[in-house]
């Protein structure tokens, strides 16, 4: 497996962050609730989309999207990581569930799998780590005709993840870039029917006032302010993520 310098840096962050001895997110990962609806669209467009297919979870960690995935019968799940720690992890729990998902260690710029295999390609938070025109390239390759991929990625403009990114450095790699619009327009460029939703700015300024976003009225009220705000050209780069769901040319 090849892998350039940027590539062995991500391994080796990942490896220990997968490892026993890893980082501990807890504090990083409550700011997530605010990205609630991010993720139910995420999963309702998976289940979509995936039934009876085959399917390749790209950076796929330790496997929590692929086994949820694995619930909506698809045809055939590969889920490839660069972290060998994480795919130990992720075949571990899959052997104690009885799954077949295939779990490989791949480098997601150059996988070794055949051109024009997946129907779906799927993955959350990944091509910011990756060199996106080689990885975008990749995604093209492997795909079928009219194949789709699916993403979840952060973006590089709202200013409160910035600032906890700046306050935050041990939490990220040192490679990793968070989307800039110029990378959603190389996307339009490589890919067709590009469809880009935006995500939390008001569910993240308040994330305080809530606890349980799927029985908050606030989080509700919240999220439907976001939705029309972020839904301006003008206020976009308010949001701290989005979900991008496009065709192979």
């Amino acid at each position: 497996m090849s892998l350039s310098e940027i590539n062995l840096r991500e391994r080796k962050f990942h490896n220990q962050l997968h490892s026993s001895g890893g980082e501990d997110r807890t504090q990083q990962n409550k700011f997530y609730k605010a990205l609630y609806s991010l993720q139910v669209d995420f999963l309702d467009s998976l289940k979509t989309k995936t039934k009876s297919k085959d399917v390749l979870d790209y950076g796929c960690g330790i496997g929590n999207f692929a086994e949820k995935v694995k619930s909506f019968q698809p045809k055939k799940i590969v889920a490839v990581d660069i972290s060998e720690e994480a795919i130990k992890k992720a075949k571990k729990r899959s052997e104690s569930e009885n799954s077949n998902i295939e779990y490989r260690v791949e480098n997601c710029e150059n996988l070794n799998l055949n051109s024009d295999t997946f129907d779906v390609v799927y993955g959350g938070g990944i091509l910011h780590h990756l060199n996106l025109n080689k990885s975008l390239n990749e995604l093209n390759r492997v795909l079928k005709k009219d194949g789709t991929i699916i993403f979840v990625e952060p973006l590089a403009t709202n200013p409160l993840i910035n600032l906890y990114r700046k306050f935050t450095p041990k939490a990220r790699s040192i490679d990793e870039h968070p989307f800039k619009f110029s990378d959603l327009r190389l996307i339009k460029k490589i890919f067709k029917s590009v469809e880009i939703k935006y995500y939390g700015f008001f569910t993240l300024l308040f994330f305080k006032f809530y606890k349980d976003p799927e029985n908050s009225k606030l989080f509700k009220f919240l999220n439907a302010l976001d939705k029309v705000f972020l839904n301006s050209k003008y206020l976009k780069f308010l949001a701290w993520s989005v979900l991008i769901k496009a065709k192979k040319n």
